[in-house]
């Protein structure tokens, strides 16, 4: 995971291992990806705030698999390479849901904490 750097405008997030796990399986909800494939999919989709490094990205994708929630299959990359795909399961979806409703009420809530943002 990135740590912030010193400008605090461009400074990137570090993410705590459920809200990484939540994050893969959304972005696996648009079809099989390798390990690279997803992290970039997270920095673009997070307009370059969140970035995933391989450290932090393949145990949480070996964690997903042992827990049923994605699955892996060997294939063949776009720059011609052998990398493993992954695929959200069933009983994936089910926890993406039910995470991502937890997630979204959490975050609602804090924002009620925090209040309107002062200029």
């Amino acid at each position: 995971m990135p740590t912030q750097g010193p400008n605090p405008e461009n400074a990137r997030i570090n993410l705590l291992q459920g809200t990484l796990d939540l994050l893969i399986l959304r972005t696996l909800v648009f079809g099989p990806q390798h390990g690279q494939g997803v992290a970039r999919a997270i920095q673009r989709q997070s307009e370059e705030v969140l970035l995933v490094d391989h450290g932090t990205l393949y145990p949480a994708l070996q964690r997903l698999e042992s827990k049923g929630w994605i699955e892996a299959e060997w294939g063949t990359s776009s720059n011609n390479r052998r990398a493993r795909f992954y695929k959200l399961t069933r009983s994936g979806r089910k926890q993406l849901t039910q995470e991502a409703g937890q997630w979204r009420k959490l975050a609602a809530a804090i924002g009620r904490v925090l209040g309107p943002e002062e200029s």
